[in-house]
């Protein structure tokens, strides 16, 4: 790419380091405190995960809410396309060299799938939301001319938007193909069978060596302690008839203020014996009766009474409706019953899906979507002046700008938990350690880079979609294209027990010693893209 001279859309390159630097020093000074308390030991790991998953449960929804809501439209929705296209081909790029870095370096399947994973998930979070925000308070000529009145803040409020879609689709694929095949852990590999296998006969053993009753727990009582501590997401259909407690009955006792032994039936049979319907199956929990419960004095009991009624109410009213929806079911021909019972599993498939994929990132950006889709709702929403303004979008807007600052007090945190000495040092990640943390820094933040800087200068120049012409949308794409390996992957590692050392060593090297000149390089590719595509149209 040739520089010209004089370049009107962005300063001179002393100038441009100057504000780079700014830009990355004020993302230092802000996880800084972060680094600094977690090394006195005040911000320990458990600590950084409640206060990085009440960030993805609450500020950042807050966040894409806001932003998304008040600069999307139908138009825009449409321009968007282009971001999963880009995103893909960056992938693949990744993907492509980090398998041939991994060939270069002679690296057998589980090192290569770990440097795989280090070149493919780039941080599109912390650190590319605190740059492009502190960029666009800095750097002049990244106003879109498309847009009247263009400010600084909204080309924050734009880069951000691109970035958020951008990394909504890296978690699809981290928490997917990373987590359960890149960084998976060694028992996943048949070349480890051997170890893991030891180290299971070990952990038998410990186990084994156990007093029963030392724990509280009586020998008799081993089996039933194991089987009430299982979890099932999906719950367990209660069958009258069987020796085992239905989870009905434990929901009705815990609900109940306090508890007594089950009414029985008959000669001291089980309640669940003798119960009229025996072979059917019972859909929904089973009421107590008044004499179950001791209602309590005053108005708690009027709580407590009002309680059991609402409960034997809705009782009452599921099962009319299971009783109803069962007849017509079965007066159905058998044709037309196998037809909805196909139907019915796939909609509880994809209603599993969808619960099991959304978060709440993805729900706030879906309630953006819709209310930017109406312009009604986005006016009552987003209009100066108006009471839905003035107080829930006022409200969610303070709530959303804690998100930034407390990503990157996390991260300075995980970067000192990170660079600690580990107290496990595993032989194959000191013999091949040095080995990967190169092949993770070139198929991160080098290689990639160098492919898909003229691949962006393509698009930029020849594809006709809008938001191309948008300078931060741009340097939004090249940072991404070299920006350091996310920090997701650090918690990923400890959960599989991957090479944990090299991570931590990956981190530090990418985010403090190559942060500055990296950045530096990738905005002047970046502007340099801008000026050359905006010369040829």
């Amino acid at each position: 790419m040739i520089l010209k001279k004089p370049h009107d859309s962005h300063p001179s390159i002393d100038h441009l380091v100057l504000l780079v630097f700014e830009a990355v020093l004020e993302v230092v000074c802000v996880s800084l405190p972060g680094y600094v308390i977690a090394r006195l030991g005040h911000f320990d790991a458990e600590k950084q995960k409640f206060l990085a998953n009440l960030n993805v449960m609450l500020f950042t929804p807050c966040l894409i809410f806001t932003k998304l809501a008040s600069q999307l439209n139908a138009g825009k929705l449409i321009e968007l396309a282009v971001i999963p296209i880009i995103f893909i081909i960056q992938t693949f790029v990744s993907y492509a060299v980090s398998v041939g870095v991994s060939k270069a370096f002679r690296l057998s399947k589980r090192p290569a799938n770990f440097v795989t994973a280090m070149g493919v998930f780039g941080n599109s979070n912390s650190l590319p939301i605190s740059l492009v925000i502190s960029l666009s308070q800095t750097l002049k000529g990244l106003h879109w001319d498309r847009i009247p009145g263009d400010n600084d803040d909204e080309v924050a409020a734009r880069g951000i938007l691109y970035l958020l879609i951008f990394q909504q689709l890296g978690q699809l694929v981290r928490w997917s193909w990373g987590y359960h095949v890149l960084l998976a852990p060694k028992s996943r590999y048949e070349e480890y069978q051997d170890e893991t296998v030891e180290e299971g006969r070990y952990q038998d053993r410990t186990n084994d060596a156990l007093i029963p009753g030392l724990d509280g727990v009586n020998g008799d009582d081993e089996d039933s302690s194991d089987d009430s501590e299982i979890f099932e997401p999906a719950g367990r259909t209660p069958v009258v008839g069987t020796s085992v407690a239905s989870p009905a009955d434990s929901d009705d006792e815990v609900n109940s203020p306090r508890r007594r032994p089950a009414k029985k039936y008959g000669n001291g049979a089980n309640s669940h014996s003798n119960a009229p319907g025996q072979n059917d199956i019972t859909l929904f929990p089973r009421m107590y009766d008044r004499n179950d419960v001791e209602i309590p004095e005053g108005f708690k009991g009027y709580y407590v009474r009002a309680k059991l009624s609402m409960k034997r109410a809705l009782t009452s009213t599921k099962n009319h409706i299971a009783q109803t929806s069962n007849q017509l079911y079965q007066g159905l021909p058998a044709p037309v019953q196998k037809f909805l019972a196909v139907v019915w599993k796939v909609a509880v498939k994809v209603n599993k899906f969808l619960w099991e994929f959304m978060n709440p990132p993805l729900w706030a950006m879906l309630m953006a979507i819709v209310v930017a889709s109406v312009p009604k709702l986005q006016t009552l929403f987003f209009s100066e002046g108006t009471f839905i303004n003035n107080s829930v979008t006022r409200a969610v807007s303070q709530t959303g700008g804690v998100a930034v600052p407390l990503i990157l007090v996390v991260l300075g945190a995980n970067l000192a938990r990170n660079t600690q000495k580990q107290d496990t040092r595993d032989p194959e990640e000191e013999e091949i350690g040095t080995r990967l943390l190169v092949a993770s820094l070139i198929s991160r933040m080098l290689l990639p880079t160098m492919i898909m800087a003229p691949i962006l200068a393509v698009f930029a120049k020849f594809v006709p979609v809008s938001i191309l012409d948008d300078p931060i949308f741009v340097i939004v794409c090249f940072l991404l294209t070299g920006a350091p390996s996310a920090l997701q992957l650090a918690q990923i590692c400890q959960i599989n027990e991957v090479y944990e050392g090299v991570m931590s060593k990956i981190l530090f090297q990418s985010y403090v010693i190559w942060i500055l000149p990296s950045t530096l390089i990738l905005v002047m590719m970046a502007l340099e893209t801008v000026e050359w595509a905006a010369a040829s149209s």
